[in-house]
């Protein structure tokens, strides 16, 4: 089980804001439950009404952000063809918010007020503004992607990747997050890596998730050897040539999808081999032939870790669901099974409301739904997650067991799967960082 704040991901996709651009308090507890009348309609009448929000036309670019949506759209779709939760369609509302914090809470309040969505699932917002909005209003929001620290600081908001801080109204434990060091130590233990690298930008978000991953590394006891380059001007080549001087067994990153292209690039021009270029659960894509077609050698050591099961890993049923109603998709990515994932998570939280006493009264309701999320079970959407659950410890731990799922990428193959992500595990420490 992993059960934890994870620091990696979130991090990285909060970095996207500032390189597209160049560059609270405890919430009252109102009664909502004049608005639940999205879900107080007998079974075989109304559909049952979610929200989706997107950040599509974001700076960072029209498909940063859509695949948890895709995802989350495609499994709803599969589900009403089979004729929704208990005879109700489900009926998807979108919304772009812009990628701006006005544009996000005038999509919280479309979603949330006017369209009296029973859930939001598989927000993607690079500015989550409306967040307080949400949990003010206890819509469950349920598979976010932690891009801000939204995730860890309200109440009735439920990250894909779980969460152990007590979402009181203030981020994490008195504004401090938590993530550990299991990729570190992954690589430590099965690669024999000892030497890292870390390529950033002179931009403060840039720099700050760099010093995070040097944190983690220096943890686990590796040698760190520091690259940070212009953003406007960035020297990619002086970097890959001091990454081989220095022998770097991995090269992790802070800058964006580009800029990695790029790096890959010059550490072929270079020769600067390595055991691994490690990306994250963003880049683990369909596109990787085509974004990195002029670097051969650093695209086959392109490693990729995250909290989910490998997109092609088509051994196992519950992905192989989840190829088989994405045939259509142009590209193929982690974050779109993600996205599946958390359609998924909903329904099951749906269904759940049919057993209750009041699911049975009053159909499907947010309050039904919200409970189901806070079960002390954990949820693992058929296999497809890394166990997930939601404590809220008063303490941040000092400790955690956490798993990582691992994937390389190889010309012909794609991404292959390395071992099995609930057995991957590691005791790991918890190190605090400021979002």
């Amino acid at each position: 089980m992993r059960p934890r704040a994870r620091a990696a991901e979130s991090a990285a996709a909060g970095l996207l804001l500032l390189l597209a651009t160049a560059c609270g308090s405890r919430l009252p507890e109102s009664d909502f439950e004049h608005r639940d009348t999205a879900g107080t309609t007998p079974p075989n009448r109304e559909p049952l009404r979610v929200g989706i929000i997107t950040s599509v036309t974001s700076p960072v670019g029209g498909t940063a952000f859509t695949g948890p949506r895709d995802g989350a759209k495609a499994y709803f779709a599969a589900l009403n063809a089979r004729g929704g939760i208990d005879g109700r369609r489900v009926e998807v509302r979108e919304c772009d918010d812009g990628g701006s914090g006005v544009g996000n809470n005038e999509c919280v309040r479309k979603l949330v007020e006017d369209d009296e969505v029973v859930a939001l699932v598989a927000t993607t917002a690079l500015d989550y503004a409306g967040a307080s909005r949400v949990a003010r209003a206890r819509v469950p929001d349920i598979g976010g992607q932690p891009i801000g620290p939204a995730y860890d600081t309200y109440p009735h908001l439920y990250s894909v990747y779980g969460s152990l801080a007590p979402r009181n109204g203030t981020t994490g434990w008195d504004g401090e997050q938590y993530g550990g060091t299991e990729v570190y130590r992954y690589f430590k233990r099965e690669h024999g890596a000892r030497t890292a690298a870390v390529v950033s930008y002179n931009q403060s978000a840039s720099a700050a998730y760099a010093r995070l991953v040097v944190q983690g590394l220096k943890a686990e006891g590796y040698e760190v050897v520091t690259e940070q380059v212009d953003f406007a001007l960035p020297n990619f080549r002086a970097a890959a040539a001091d990454i081989k001087e220095q022998g770097a067994d991995l090269v992790f990153d802070a800058i964006d999808g580009h800029g990695n292209a790029r790096l890959c690039e010059a550490m072929d021009e270079a020769g600067a081999e390595v055991t691994a270029k490690v990306t994250n659960v963003q880049n683990w894509t369909s596109e990787v032939a085509e974004d990195y077609r002029d670097a051969p050698r650093c695209r086959n050591a392109l490693w990729a870790t995250g909290s989910s099961r490998d997109y092609e890993d088509t051994g196992h049923p519950a992905v192989r669901e989840f190829r088989d109603a994405t045939k259509t998709l142009k590209t193929r990515s982690q974050w779109q099974l993600e996205g599946w994932a958390a359609a998924m998570w909903f329904t099951d939280a749906a269904r759940s409301c049919a057993g209750s006493r009041e699911g049975s009264e009053r159909g499907v309701t947010r309050a039904c739904v919200d409970r189901f999320m806070n079960r002390d079970e954990p949820y693992d959407a058929g296999g497809l997650l890394v166990p997930v659950r939601f404590e809220r410890l008063a303490e941040p731990p000092k400790t955690r067991r956490s798993c990582v799922s691992v994937a390389r990428w190889q010309d012909g193959k794609g991404w292959v799967s390395q071992g099995d992500m609930n057995a991957t595990c590691f005791d790991v420490p918890q190190l605090p960082y400021r979002p």
